[in-house]
């Protein structure tokens, strides 16, 4: 497994203690997308030589209970055979059924630790087409507390599907996210009541509005306006007569496009974790928050207050001086 896809999973668990709490995200570019061929004769379901984009396939469910056993169901092409990757090794299979949707239930545990998901399905006539989202899962060794899931899609802001307490919550509002896409533009997601508008304030001032879906979910997209720097945000969820419900207020710092720079070893800030907790999930021992204090030291003013939207590096084992291995 790699160092980032750890890094993901490791930094979103847990809680901050004192001041603006701390997960990490990262926005990874999964696999990408093959489209079906040109049509011809021998492929009557496409008319008129016209090139067809079959859907790719996509998760709808994942459920891991703390054992690591599984419920994972989604949709895709019917009658196309789909199976379920894990860190790029086939895992389990089904066809899927005539209403395009499947479900597999994984017996064997998945092992602890972090472990990357994606989808694969072949039709009869060998046409392989991946998933364009990315399950990121960790379980813990102590298989003590729920899994965390994570579901990634390109452009997208990530989303929290399960896992122990992460973000920021007042009620039924909750910040889960943050995230940069492509052109260093960032995006807020989170959970509010179905139906419910979230208005996103930075320093006073308006950053967007948008409206929870069906399921809960929201995300925003903030204008590329707002400028580098540290601001106090403020993301309000109003009834549909206009009324404010909920309010959460917490610090955030916007980098700047340039600086973003993600890849391995590098990692976005988001709110639900201390440093501590964070170096415990990645170097097995919270002692070891000083490596990712020294290599920051730039960014963090105090290792008890760290903001959402940070980029941090977060040194490798193999690059780990031995005092600070050490715990020193």
């Amino acid at each position: 497994m790699t160092a980032m896809r750890s890094l993901i999973l490791a930094a979103i668990l847990g809680a901050l203690a004192i001041g603006a709490a701390a997960v990490f995200v990262l926005t990874r570019t999964p696999a990408p997308v093959q489209q079906s061929e040109l049509a011809t004769p021998a492929n009557p379901a496409v008319d008129n030589d016209v090139l067809v984009t079959t859907p790719a396939p996509s998760f709808d469910i994942v459920r891991i209970d703390p054992a690591g056993t599984a419920v994972i169901a989604g949709r895709g092409v019917p009658e196309w055979t789909l199976r379920i990757l894990a860190d790029g090794q086939s895992i389990a299979e089904t066809e899927i059924d005539d209403r395009g949707e499947w479900v597999i239930i994984l017996n064997d545990p998945l092992p602890a630790g972090s472990i990357e998901l994606s989808l694969e399905m072949e039709s009869g006539r060998g046409e392989v087409i991946r998933s364009e989202q990315t399950v990121l899962v960790s379980i813990p060794a102590s298989r003590d507390e729920i899994p965390l899931v994570v579901i990634t899609r390109p452009g997208e802001a990530s989303e929290v599907r399960q896992g122990p307490m992460t973000g920021v919550a007042t009620g039924p509002l909750a910040l889960e996210t943050v995230d940069y896409d492509d052109s260093g533009a960032v995006i807020f997601a989170g959970r509010a009541t179905p139906g419910s508008r979230v208005r996103i304030f930075a320093n006073g001032a308006i950053v967007g509005e948008t409206s929870a879906n069906p399921e809960g979910r929201w995300s925003l997209r903030a204008a590329e306006t707002l400028a580098p720097g540290i601001y106090d945000l403020q993301i309000d969820m109003l009834s549909v007569d206009g009324e404010v419900e909920a309010v959460i207020a917490l610090p955030f710092e916007r980098v700047a496009p340039e600086d973003v720079q993600l890849g391995e070893g590098r990692v976005i800030v988001q709110p639900g974790n201390s440093l501590w907790r964070i170096a415990r999930r990645v170097y097995g021992e919270g002692l070891r928050y000083t490596v990712i204090y020294r290599a920051n030291q730039d960014q963090i003013r105090d290792p008890d207050l760290i903001y959402p939207g940070q980029v941090f590096s977060t040194p490798s084992q193999g690059d780990i001086p031995e005092d600070e291995a050490e715990g020193g």
